[in-house]
């Protein structure tokens, strides 16, 4: 009898461990930081295919969308709620499929938003944008991503390797943040949107590759986010690349894990700089 209670207090203070261990990280997930992965390149020239961020869930208080892993309901509120400023990148939950986006908040409640041949008006005032030397960056497994617009800028160096050589608009919205932009020309659906004023209690989100991205302009219906987003739906913000992979890693190649790092990536800062002499 003595070794059946033995027994029997040692399965359950291993599942009652278990049990703490996982509401611990879901804890931690929802409430302070998590990770992020880049899927795609509709947030380039800034973050790339591969990079992993860190995310934190605190700086606009907390909503069901805080919740890691979808778990939590729908339901309208949000505790110690704190707007995010423009130009901060965030995570969001989609409004419609919950699937994990991330973009940048370009407008917030009571802007007005307008395209016009792919330059960005706000409240009625065009966004300074200027024009950046072509930026270099080298093809690998992950860059160009999946269901990429960006193969048509591949070319060969004189070394005989590809190479992405993308047009950079640099972008500074009111306020002074200040971020580069890919901007690939006209004829692109996106390039003329608007103008719709931001509701309550709504943001309008964007990605930086401006012709590439399923963002606030695009419809739910063509896998964008249908026009301003509520700011329940945001999950955090993005705060620093912990480190990237150029998607050569093998899971059963420890060396190929290291050699896949990309370099210079990790440590990247993604807050905003900001220009002071804009308003």
């Amino acid at each position: 009898m003595a070794k059946a209670d033995k027994d029997e207090g040692g399965w359950g203070k291993l599942i009652r461990d278990v049990v703490v261990i996982v509401l611990l990280v879901l804890g931690i997930h929802s409430c302070v930081a998590k990770p992020f992965y880049i899927p795609s390149d509709s947030m380039m020239p800034g973050l790339r295919n591969g990079d992993r961020l860190v995310v934190s869930k605190y700086p606009y208080g907390w909503s069901y969308a805080s919740v890691s892993f979808h778990l939590a309901p729908k339901t309208p509120g949000r505790w110690f709620g704190k707007l995010p400023a423009r130009g901060d990148i965030v995570v969001l939950e989609h409004p419609v499929t919950r699937v994990d986006y991330i973009k940048r908040v370009i407008g917030l409640p009571g802007d007005t938003i307008e395209l016009k041949g792919g330059a960005l008006f706000i409240n009625g005032k065009p966004v300074k944008r200027e024009v950046q030397p072509m930026l270099s960056i080298p093809v690998d497994a992950n860059l160009p991503g999946p269901d990429s617009s960006l193969g048509r800028f591949i070319v060969k160096d004189a070394a005989g390797k590809d190479r992405l050589e993308l047009p950079i608009v640099r972008e500074t919205l009111p306020g002074g943040a200040t971020f580069d932009t890919i901007d690939m020309g006209p004829g692109y659906q996106t390039d003329d949107y608007g103008p719709i004023k931001i509701p309550a209690d709504h943001l309008f989100l964007m990605g930086d590759n401006r012709d590439g991205s399923a963002d606030s302009r695009v419809s739910v219906q063509q896998k964008g986010l249908g026009g301003p987003v509520p700011f329940d739906a945001i999950a955090g913000r993005a705060e620093i690349i912990s480190f990237s992979t150029d998607g050569t890693a093998q899971w059963y190649n420890p060396v190929s894990w290291f050699e896949a790092l990309r370099p210079g990536r990790a440590g990247t800062n993604l807050r905003p700089e900001h220009d002071r002499n804009v308003d």
